[in-house]
């Protein structure tokens, strides 16, 4: 499946390693959350990258105590309904103040891709080159937002503010 990450379609640095599969040495690794979560000590120490599946109905706090050792942290969009992983997301980047890639998995729908980067995901697996190439188009067609989210950017509001104060302040 194609990855875009920063508005790029990129080659995934992580190997999906099935929860039945040895875990290599080195090298970038895509885990589940219950082979994670099993031996987290171990796995989050390991030499080469970790990234784990994260699915939408575990509770997230079960994750904070390793993010700072983890590198991915995807979360599950089961289906098109289902907006569960767009909290996690936001309580990933907001709350816990995780910085690493956050990836956007399962059932990643075109029209939902700004929607995910406001609510922090930074990279997309998804399932055809051409939602791909669509991604990398949608992410340069808007910079300005009304509403505050997690990906960091200022709001239209604190933009006007800005503006006005630099202006104020120059007089």
């Amino acid at each position: 499946m194609p990855l875009v990450k920063g508005g790029k379609i990129a080659a995934d640095a992580l190997v999906h390693v099935a929860d039945d599969a040895g875990i290599p040495d080195d090298g970038g690794i895509l885990i589940s959350a219950a082979r994670f979560l099993a031996d987290a000590e171990a796995l989050s120490g390991r030499a080469g990258k970790t990234g784990v599946i994260w699915p939408n109905n575990r509770d997230i706090d079960d994750l904070v105590p390793w993010l700072d050792r983890l590198a991915v942290v995807a979360l599950v969009f089961p289906n098109f309904r289902d907006g569960r992983a767009y909290s996690q997301a936001r309580v990933l980047r907001e709350r816990h103040g995780y910085r690493g890639e956050l990836r956007a998995t399962g059932q990643v729908l075109r029209d939902q891709f700004v929607f995910m980067l406001r609510a922090g995901f930074d990279a997309f697996q998804v399932n055809k080159e051409s939602d791909a190439e669509a991604f990398a188009a949608t992410v340069k067609r808007y910079s300005v937002f009304y509403q505050p989210t997690g990906d960091g950017r200022i709001t239209a509001l604190h933009r006007r503010m800005q503006l006005r104060h630099s202006e104020s302040a120059g007089q």
